[in-house]
């Protein structure tokens, strides 16, 4: 299966969240920012109802007007951040080791209104070991998020 979206509109956010719905055990997310308060609702519930969240961000979108990653970690879910000079510029989920979704979209209300930006979703299991292969290597060289 693979299946894409495009923004401006509400398609790119329908598969977000229809997706992390979908999830059964865990889901690993490596996203640049997170602002979206209809998506952080979204990851806190999955917490909340027990499976295992993890999010790897970058530290120059902590401090943003709208940043929802302090909220995130209050909520208890492991959060690991990028203090490098670089950026981890990454959006992407890896769920239930079995689907990823990828993409330019940037998980914010503009992406959903003005931007252009797109959605990948796949289940091929060569792309999905890929991706929770560098979720893994990222996870263990960024710092833990100390709020």
């Amino acid at each position: 299966m693979v299946e894409v979206y495009f923004s401006p509109g509400v398609e790119c956010l329908k598969a977000i969240l229809d997706n992390l719905e979908r999830a059964r055990k865990q889901v690993d997310l490596c996203i640049f920012t997170i602002s979206d308060d209809r998506i952080t609702f979204k990851i806190k519930k999955l917490h909340e109802k027990g499976l295992r969240v993890r999010i790897i961000t970058d530290n120059d979108k902590l401090n943003d007007k709208g940043s929802d990653i302090e909220e995130l970690a209050k909520a208890g879910i492991p959060l690991r951040v990028d203090r490098t000079r670089a950026h981890m510029h990454h959006k992407f989920a890896v769920i239930d080791k079995k689907r990823i979704l990828t993409g330019s979209y940037n998980w914010t209300r503009s992406a959903e209104k003005y931007n252009h930006e797109n959605v990948l979703l796949s289940d091929q299991s060569k792309a999905v070991k890929a991706y929770q292969t560098e979720f893994d290597k990222l996870w263990e060289q960024m710092e833990d998020f100390d709020g």
